[in-house]
């Protein structure tokens, strides 16, 4: 079957007031992101933080020759807990009319893991929401908490939370790299509100970043059972590591079809430590455009040139990059020098480049190839 990055939906697992929260198309999810002031923690490298390691054998063979995870699954299980994420959302004008101006709210519920013993929690961004989205987090032993937001970073999806709580169960850090094919985990989660399911599969997959997905993100591909409500919940490995954050499901039904995919350990480490520091991360931008990737045959067809890349759809005049002379139907073809072959490729080139340097963009316009000096700014955060 064809690929087509038009047909692709890509669904967020995520409760929201009953719904699948999905995104088709490349389109941002419409979730309402307000103003408010980051809760500055210390400054503490979370990411270091280790709990004692895995006994050796812990995952030794059981009667039917399959690895025991029973041990790792219960460790697990003590790491994880459960989220609801109530915000306020845009009134129908008609129902507005109708009804006056009568306040709307939504709920979200998803999933989560600690990262500290002393309660912070990571999660996927597009569960929480906005930071002043009222957070509940619930533990294992069905308490339950308030939770501030430390963070958001929407284009990573992943947010930090914390609660106030002491002596917290985090599960020790795993090398996100060093995942191969195949590999057995552990996904753990609130699948349609059922509390701590664990369900198991393998690595399908350890750096997806198929133009098909058009996120900033490498992905761990895999095939353990994701469902709504997994959203923010921990994948494990057979040794007890954490590896993973559950995001996102390739689904034509909304449920489980075998492909799901996790934000990698090593970026969530990065994004953590940043979020705890500064409550943000700062990215490069060169404007607010809207592109997607193209292959040469579909540029050939368009007669547009000879070579895939990724085509600018549009911009704003304001933006940098229409300033520099970059325009819409430009193919951009290589970014500072290296090729550019997808979206998510090119959104990571710049976001990681220095705020206030240039960046040479080479394009084709009507198969001619031309090359433009484009500032780079901040991106804007979110609100």
């Amino acid at each position: 079957m064809t690929r087509n990055v038009f047909t692709l939906a890509a669904v967020f697992v995520a409760f929201a007031g009953g719904m699948v929260m999905s995104r088709v198309n490349d389109r941002a999810e419409d979730l309402e992101v307000t103003d408010g002031t980051a809760l500055h923690a210390p400054a503490a490298n979370l990411s270091q933080a280790r709990t004692p390691s895995t006994p050796a054998g812990l995952a030794g063979a059981g009667a039917a020759g399959l690895p025991d995870l029973s041990s790792i699954a219960e460790r697990a299980i003590q790491a994880s807990v459960n989220i609801s994420s109530t915000q306020q959302v845009a009134v129908d004008p008609f129902f507005q009319m109708l009804y006056g101006d009568v306040p709307q709210s939504q709920t979200s519920m998803g999933s989560g893991v600690f990262v500290s013993p002393d309660g912070y929690v990571v999660t996927n961004s597009h569960v929480v929401g906005s930071r002043r989205a009222d957070i509940r987090v619930t533990l294992t032993d069905n308490r339950e908490f308030a939770a501030k937001v430390v963070g958001i970073d929407p284009e990573s999806d992943l947010a930090v939370l914390r609660i106030d709580v002491k002596g917290a169960t985090p599960l020790p850090w795993g090398d996100s790299s060093k995942l191969r094919v195949a590999e057995w985990v552990l996904a753990v989660g609130n699948p349609f509100q059922f509390n701590q399911t664990v369900t198991l599969g393998i690595v399908s997959a350890q750096n997806r970043h198929d133009p098909q997905l058009a996120t900033y993100n490498d992905f761990i591909q895999t095939d353990a059972a994701i469902n709504p409500g997994n959203s923010g919940g921990a994948l494990v490995n057979s040794r007890g590591e954490l590896v993973g954050i559950n995001t996102m499901i390739y689904s034509r039904t909304g449920g489980y079809q075998g492909i799901g995919f996790a934000v990698p350990s090593n970026l969530v480490k990065r994004i953590l430590d940043t979020l705890v520091k500064t409550g943000e991360v700062i990215r490069g931008s060169i404007g607010n455009l809207r592109y997607v990737t193209v292959t040469a045959d579909q540029v050939r067809n368009a007669g547009l040139g000879n070579q895939g890349g990724v085509y600018v759809q549009g911009m704003y005049k304001s933006d940098p990059a229409y300033a520099a002379g970059i325009r819409p139907r430009d193919l951009i073809i290589s970014f500072n020098g290296t090729p550019v072959n997808e979206q998510s490729q090119l959104q990571r080139m710049i976001a990681d480049i220095k705020i206030g340097s240039t960046a040479r963009v080479e394009i084709l316009r009507g198969g001619e190839r031309r090359t433009y000096e484009v500032p780079v700014v901040q991106m804007a955060p979110p609100r």
